[in-house]
């Protein structure tokens, strides 16, 4: 397969027998908003049961001996029922990947079909038990962290994410772009979140992988931070202010230092200088392709928005408490659209002049700011916006209903709308 471009794909590991090699550093880092990398993560279940079948490696084996001319690859995660797919290099226009990623989906299941098995959506399996079906990727990385954190859980064993890489040149533009993904970040679960369900149940939250993926390093806290990250500049500042206390936190446990590397950090949105890019990691995979990049376009645009400074001055966007953005993350995870915002400070600086409103005004008017009804992300973006994020279609759909055999239907629906590259109404 094909060598993995240093903005396209995140690596959590060393190069791995099913990780596709990293790539030469950039000679010339790519300006801002001149490219972007996307990364999905999907599970491997049953095709009858939708249980998990931790089969990635007979996947990725297949996949690699077709080989593929689509400029995608895949490849493994910690846990085994789970892969990922990238574009391998990084594109101009996120517009082409859509159906690029739905052509690589519908290949892979037809592998999976021979195993009686396909790739399931969402950002969490609505009843998988972790702590007894987790099935961990033998590598000395993987192993490392299931000794200092025990990754059988959620937000270890049971997430599947959208990562969304955005290139910078500089530091000026470091600075510009983390600034303007900070504020951005705390709204993105009231688009994003799909991921209500947890072991058969309703969780009260309608991202639930979120939620647990905030608490999965506390016994070392400077790891995540708040999730949303500090107002930081340079990357001299980054490196002592975010990296080297979370280096030093970790060493007690990781004394060989095999975490010791950029990749630790579990931010919502973190600096990757091997690629100089900053990849923002709080979105929830959809339940198609179309969905998830209508998102990523979304997210870019407004974004881009901020990093022109077009709502508010580089200076006011990061002088915003962290504390203020992580507290409206959590609203958002816990109640997504519906999540009321009413710190005005952080209103006027995304333009919106209003003393308080719904994360769902809140995207109106940003997308209407940085939209006028004709980009390719808008049709599935109203979608969204008018029926809600995935998550809550899903718990409309099951209503009150707690017969796991309606539950089974809407995540079988579910794997068709990603065959068939649709998305659930």
């Amino acid at each position: 397969m094909a060598t993995r471009h240093p903005l396209a794909a995140s690596q959590a590991s060393p190069v791995l027998p099913h990780v596709m090699p990293a790539a030469t550093p950039l000679v010339t880092p790519i300006p801002a908003f001149a490219a972007c990398g996307i990364e999905l993560e999907y599970m491997i279940v049953d095709r009858a049961s939708l249980a998990i079948r931790p089969i990635a490696a007979e996947l990725l084996d297949a996949l690699a001996r077709d080989g593929t001319d689509d400029g995608l690859g895949w490849s493994n995660e910690l846990v085994r029922h789970v892969v990922e797919t990238k574009n391998v290099e990084p594109v101009a226009e996120l517009a082409e990947l859509p159906q690029r990623f739905h052509e690589a989906i519908r290949a892979a299941n037809r592998v999976l079909a021979a195993h009686d098995a396909r790739l399931m959506p969402t950002a969490m399996h609505p009843w998988m038990d972790p702590l007894h079906e987790t099935s961990l990727w033998d590598d000395e990385i993987y192993r490392t962290y299931d000794r200092i954190y025990g990754c059988r859980g959620h937000g270890w064993a049971n997430l599947q994410s959208m990562h969304v890489n955005l290139p910078f040149a500089d530091d000026a533009q470091f600075a510009r772009l983390h600034a303007a993904i900070r504020l951005v970040l705390p709204l993105l679960p009231a688009l994003a979140a799909s991921s209500p369900i947890v072991e058969g149940r309703t969780s009260g939250l309608l991202d639930y992988r979120l939620d647990a993926y905030r608490r999965i390093c506390a016994i070392t806290p400077s790891v995540s931070g708040r999730v949303v990250p500090e107002t930081v500049e340079t990357r001299v500042e980054y490196e002592a202010r975010v990296l080297a206390p979370m280096y030093d936190e970790i060493a007690p446990y990781d004394p060989a230092g095999a975490l010791r590397h950029e990749w630790l950090n579990s931010r919502g949105a973190i600096a990757r200088f091997d690629r100089n890019a900053i990849e923002i990691r709080v979105i929830d995979v959809q339940e198609c392709p179309e969905a998830d990049l209508a998102i990523a376009g979304a997210t870019a645009a407004v974004v881009k928005a901020l990093y022109d400074e077009r709502f508010a001055p580089l200076d006011e966007q990061q002088a915003l408490a962290t504390e203020t953005l992580e507290q409206v993350m959590v609203d958002t995870i816990h109640d997504g659209e519906q999540a009321v915002i009413g710190h005005r400070p952080l209103l006027h600086a995304l333009g919106i002049p209003d003393a308080r409103c719904s994360a769902r005004e809140a995207w109106h008017a940003l997308v209407d700011a940085v939209d006028v009804r004709s980009s390719w992300w808008r049709p599935p973006l109203d979608t969204i916006l008018r029926e809600g994020p995935l998550a809550r279609r899903i718990l409309r759909a099951r209503g009150e209903c707690t017969d796991p055999r309606r539950l089974h239907a809407i995540y079988e629906k579910l794997c068709e709308c990603l065959e068939e590259g649709r998305m659930f109404e």
